[in-house]
């Protein structure tokens, strides 16, 4: 018996016990099309109805089948609750270390499964489940950073743990500038999450590795301590809780282009990372970039589980702590420091560092005789997202650093070569940079070139 039919035979069984009728053969079909990831448009074309009509019926069913697999069932995690709580793989072992007993042997996607006897089938890892907790995950971490400073993120860790072990997210993007300490919060994260999962993996793409060498990797990775090799890596997500984290995933998007176009060979990272967003498993895969990709913008409205943290300055509070430990003096104009620097805690670094040779430390005699934005070493950073911008994009920033106040996304600059449309994609793309910052005001949404940025601009054009 393949794995669906025995969900089916489940849904079967649940069904006729609540309303004393078997599931009709168009709820098989809904429940097929969902368990398969298609969307109710496609279902409704196999069942030649409407897609209005596809979405109610399964909702009806699904609110059924939640009384067996929890109150927030819904079309996204259908799959991985039914796995979850009835499957288990083949090479998973009890905590005591011993193999679970097998008396019927199924298949998931090519992968060996097996009911268990005395006990309710499940996958290896359950989220919720204290005793599920792995003491001793496999970490592979030789390209994740140094920690480069001591600051504590407490309310983005606190999302990005939700996301993971509450919500079951599988695919998360974090991005911003660089600098803007990135790599720093998913070190910190794995310290918090690491006895959650079976396998922690990280991996820079600085060097530009094609997908084929990604994955190859992450199957010599997880096979390591496994006697029975799995086909794909959707598999081995399948079988195991795994934490995979892609750093300096900008380096495989196009330069001169709008923000988060793929190079030309590197177009199959965005079909991959579509497979984990929207295929049932128990992982979680994390990208790092300065950018944000156009696919990932769009999959954000389809309602998969994945989620996106914008990461910004830290709080002054966190912030205050990296002038402290330059032991800077005049403490009561830190705080404007921190508000000028946004709370990037490289540029505040690399200020510190300048204030405690040049200034003694004073930063009261550093603001009074800087006149301007002073970005020093820090310019070289900002350099390298100018470098990266198309035409349209450098046109559109020189405008918006001439404006005084914030802009309506109506203000099509006069004497531009863009269309409307043109210039919202621009306006779109520079924000995928984080370079544009949506504000909202009198209830309309404005927008406003990034501070420090827009001195790079400036002094650039003196």
């Amino acid at each position: 018996m393949n794995n669906f039919e025995t969900i089916l035979n489940w849904a079967d069984n649940l069904m006729f016990n609540e309303t004393r009728k078997n599931l009709s053969e168009v709820q098989k079909e809904i429940l097929k099309g969902i368990w398969e990831g298609k969307t109710y448009g496609e279902i409704a074309k196999e069942l030649y109805c409407s897609e209005s009509k596809v979405k109610e019926k399964a909702a009806k069913l699904l609110k059924k089948l939640c009384k067996d697999l929890g109150s927030d069932l819904n079309k996204s995690n259908f799959r991985y609750k039914a796995e979850k709580k009835y499957c288990v793989s083949q090479d998973y072992k009890s905590n005591s270390g011993h193999f679970l007993l097998q008396v019927d042997n199924f298949n998931i996607g090519g992968q060996l499964i097996q009911s268990v006897e005395g006990e309710k089938a499940s996958l290896p890892y359950s989220p919720k489940s204290p005793q599920n907790k792995n003491k001793s995950p496999i970490i592979n971490l030789k390209d994740a950073p140094k920690l480069t400073c001591n600051s504590h993120r407490t309310s983005e860790i606190s999302t990005l743990k939700k996301w993971i072990l509450e919500s079951n997210i599988q695919f998360i993007t974090i991005y911003g500038l660089s600098g803007i300490g990135k790599s720093n919060l998913a070190c910190q994260l794995i310290e918090h999450v690491q006895t959650e999962f079976d396998y922690i993996f990280w991996k820079s793409l600085n060097n530009y590795p094609h997908l084929s060498t990604i994955k190859t990797e992450l199957k010599k990775f997880f096979s390591q301590s496994q006697t029975k090799l799995l086909s794909t890596i959707i598999d081995y997500f399948r079988a195991y809780r795994c934490l995979v984290i892609l750093d300096d995933v900008e380096n495989i998007f196009q330069s001169g282009e709008l923000a988060g176009k793929y190079l030309l060979d590197y177009k199959n990272y965005g079909n991959f990372f579509k497979q984990i967003a929207s295929l049932s498993h128990q992982s979680c895969v994390i990208i790092i970039s300065w950018e944000k990709s156009i696919e990932i913008a769009r999959l954000e409205t389809e309602n998969y589980p994945i989620r996106t943290l914008h990461l910004k300055g830290l709080e002054k509070e966190e912030a205050t702590k990296i002038l402290k430990t330059k032991k800077l003096k005049d403490e009561e104009k830190w705080s404007e420091l921190i508000t000028i620097y946004q709370g990037n805690p490289t540029c505040l670094n690399v200020i510190a560092a300048t204030i405690r040779e040049y200034f003694s430390g004073r930063v009261s005699q550093f603001l009074a005789e800087i006149e301007e934005i002073y970005l020093g070493d820090f310019q070289q950073t900002l350099e390298y997202h100018f470098e990266r911008f198309n035409p349209s994009e450098k046109k559109v920033t020189y405008w918006l650093c001439n404006q005084n106040k914030p802009i309506n996304i109506c203000q099509i600059p006069n004497n531009n070569e863009l269309s409307k449309s043109e210039f919202l994609q621009v306006i779109e793309s520079l924000c995928r940079r984080s370079l544009v910052e949506k504000k909202e005001l009198d209830n309309k949404y404005v927008f406003e070139i990034n501070p420090v940025f827009k001195q790079y601009i400036l002094t650039k054009n003196k």
